[in-house]
């Protein structure tokens, strides 16, 4: 039986060798661990990441690009204001710990500039991407899914061949939204949503505007009010002083993400109006964010974190060889809060954490 060795001098380089040799364990199984593949106990598994982590051991990222594994994972993101994009990284990052991969993050910003982040993914041989959202138009992203493991989050295309993703229901969610708003006595709600000049099939916001419609329209609203506002904070704000200061003022908004929601709560409370009695705000993602004292944002929550892991989780099978398609789906659910609060949740003990509705019904 291999005993574990001390750890050797600083001026000795480490090797794979070095590391099976620490941990007791053959070189083909440190290998294993490194690729994160199948066929490794758990305790053993336990020795290599400790000794890996004592031995201080980085794999030359030029050999492991000649041998097709950089261990590097890229993910692409549209911008850093969304508050909920850092949740779903915890559950990448929380996945991605128990392996000696690492993640590097491009953030799009402006329109057009994801493609050269990814052709800069690609060129720097990392073993896959995370995008969250999805910019690019349907035959280039079935080039980049052929080129490299892929998995989307934020994009519906259940029928997608080449890549996996990872979504909310978010038709159910904006049915969710619609309903509460209603249960809470609402009469008159409106949605705000984004202006987009680079729609992509199946959006997010495009199926929450949709779920929205059905909501009322199944209540008996025969055109359920939507205005969209550029992804500007200031284009938001001047658009719900416009709904509010107009003809048919809503008593309600619903913000197609809480990015926008909370930017219409400061400016609904900026004009003079109280939340929740004058009007009632509900977001959608259920971020840090929503649950400050002075925020008390009544939000969807589609379970950020868990989409982090699963993204993670199916990139990892993708690169390790699994080719059929995946598409996993999260349900919604409202927490209920001060921002809607016009009739108390039932379970009243709940109420200070928020409430959580995953029907018509409080549970």
């Amino acid at each position: 039986m291999k005993t574990t060795q001390s750890a050797p001098k600083k001026d000795v380089r480490v090797t794979i060798k070095t590391v099976a040799e620490h941990a007791g364990v053959s070189v083909p199984t440190v290998s294993k661990v490194l690729r994160n593949a199948y066929g490794v106990s758990a305790k053993a598994r336990s020795r290599v990441l400790a000794s890996i982590d004592q031995l201080q051991y980085r794999p030359s990222a030029s050999a492991r690009g000649m041998r097709g594994q950089t261990y590097t994972i890229g993910i692409v993101m549209p911008d850093v204001r969304n508050p909920f994009f850092p949740t779903i990284l915890e559950g990448v990052e929380a996945v991605l710990a128990e392996t000696p991969y690492v993640t590097l993050t491009g953030i799009v910003g402006k329109p057009g500039k994801v493609v050269s982040i990814v052709n800069a993914m690609l060129d720097r041989q990392m073993d896959g991407i995370i995008m969250i959202g999805q910019r690019l138009p349907p035959e280039e992203m079935k080039l980049v899914a052929s080129a490299l493991p892929t998995v989307i989050v934020a994009h519906h295309e259940p029928d997608a061949l080449t890549f996996d993703t990872v979504n909310n229901d978010d038709l159910r969610g904006g049915q969710l939204a619609a309903d509460h708003l209603l249960q809470q006595g609402y009469k008159n709600p409106v949605m705000v949503t984004i202006t987009r000049q680079d729609i992509v099939r199946m959006d997010v916001d495009q199926l929450r505007v949709e779920g929205y419609r059905r909501a009322l329209g199944a209540a008996g609203i025969s055109v359920p009010r939507v205005v969209a506002s550029a992804d500007m904070l200031d284009d938001v704000t001047a658009t719900i002083r416009h709904l509010l200061e107009g003809e048919d003022p809503p008593d309600a908004l619903f913000g197609w993400a809480d990015y926008y929601a909370l930017e219409i709560l400061s400016a609904v409370r900026a004009l003079g109006y109280r939340v929740p009695e004058d009007v009632g705000i509900i977001g959608y993602d259920n971020s840090d964010p929503c649950s400050y004292t002075q925020n008390d944002l009544t939000s969807i929550d589609q379970s950020g974190q868990e989409i982090g892991r699963r993204a993670a989780q199916l990139l990892l099978e993708r690169i390790g060889g699994r080719t059929e398609a995946v598409h996993v789906v999260t349900e919604p659910k409202v927490v209920g809060r001060g921002s809607t609060g016009r009739i108390p949740p039932l379970d009243e003990a709940a109420a200070s954490n928020g409430a959580e509705f995953g029907s018509p019904q409080a549970i």
